[in-house]
């Protein structure tokens, strides 16, 4: 499957990529989230950490927070997080 992203940032030119596999079922993977540091990023992230625990079986999740909420995570941080995951996203706070 290819999606289309649009980065406002980049004066609206999109790019199609290939998206990541997906696996059928979350039980006994680790997840990993990206915390954006806004408010309340962190309760979410720790939430959602738990929903995911008790209703889809994971094994762990791992929650690393961005410095700033208003610039990209370090490429480091993406590249620590996704060779301990199996599966990642960002967490937003508002």
């Amino acid at each position: 499957m290819t999606t289309r992203i649009i980065d406002p940032s980049a004066g609206g030119s999109g790019a199609s990529i290939q998206l990541a596999p997906r696996p059928m079922d979350l039980r006994g993977k680790v997840v990993g989230f990206i915390d954006n540091t806004k408010e309340q990023a962190d309760v979410i992230a720790e939430a959602m950490a738990e929903g995911l625990r008790e209703k889809y079986g994971v094994a762990k999740v791992i929650i690393r927070r961005k410095p700033y909420y208003s610039k990209p995570a370090p490429q480091e941080l993406i590249d620590e997080l996704a060779s301990q995951v199996d599966v990642a996203a960002a967490a937003v706070g508002g």
